[in-house]
């Protein structure tokens, strides 16, 4: 199986740190000076060296860099989402980030709702991706981070068996998944078809019921008639300062 362009994955040694990532967000929202929140210690390690690692990673995966549109988008996306959104979208916003965990959305929404994903099946996903290219060591260690966080986004419960669980995600978390798709280039159906919709796991039906939701929240524009649909973002692109710009 080829692989795609990749930019980074910190799965390998790391999970999305969703907890510390929340306080990094939330203490930076008032002055937006995310560089201060991870120099802060917000996350709250006892040690300098488990600060200094933790600030690392997050810094890979999430970048808190205003110059990034997508940074800017998610953090928008956070302010305004309730909290089981917002779990959701930080998962989208690192599948974006990372290979390896946006390697792992079929995985996962293809197994049965209650069937366990197993550390052994997600091994065998890297290694279709990426024969030969990690040590068993490591690939154990990036399926089992990688099962982790999608625990932490709340589609498999359980410390021993990790069965795989239902999400409910709302207009919000739909909208930022079909930001992702159309600042990534996608347009029309395709961005409905794209990884980050697909990793909402929800029937073709309520996703259209959500984007309703999301346009008439002003989220996105949304029409869908016949077999055509149009979907844009002009208005919360201008609002944010982001028109024009497209990432392919």
């Amino acid at each position: 199986m080829a692989s795609p362009i990749k930019e980074l994955t910190i799965h390998t040694s790391r999970t999305i740190m969703l907890s510390e990532l929340s306080r990094v967000m939330d203490f930076a929202l008032d002055n937006n000076n995310y560089q201060e929140a991870l120099k802060g210690n917000v996350t709250n390690k006892l040690t300098k060296s488990n600060q200094d690692n933790t600030t690392l990673y997050l810094k890979k995966l999430y970048g808190f860099e205003d110059s990034n549109p997508f940074f800017t988008c998610f953090k928008y996306f956070w302010q305004k989402a309730n909290l089981s959104d917002r779990v959701i979208i930080s998962l989208l916003y690192a599948c974006k980030r990372d290979f390896l965990l946006a390697e792992s959305i079929e995985p996962v929404i293809n197994t049965t709702l209650g069937e366990k994903v197993a550390v052994d099946y997600m091994e065998q996903n890297i290694e279709a991706y990426h024969p030969g290219r990690f040590t068993p060591k490591t690939r154990k260690s990036a399926a089992r981070n990688i099962i982790s966080s999608w625990k932490q986004a709340g589609y498999i419960t359980g410390k021993i068996k990790a069965l795989r669980t239902k999400v409910k995600p709302g207009y919000y978390a739909l909208a930022f998944a079909m930001l992702l798709a159309y600042l990534s280039g996608s347009r029309g159906d395709f961005i409905l078809q794209s990884k980050w919709v697909r990793a909402l796991d929800l029937p073709d039906a309520k996703v259209r019921e959500l984007a309703v939701e999301a346009a008439q929240q002003g989220l996105v524009q949304y029409q869908f008639a016949g077999s055509v649909t149009a979907i844009s973002f002009d208005k919360i692109l201008t609002k944010l300062k982001l028109s024009g710009f497209e990432s392919r």
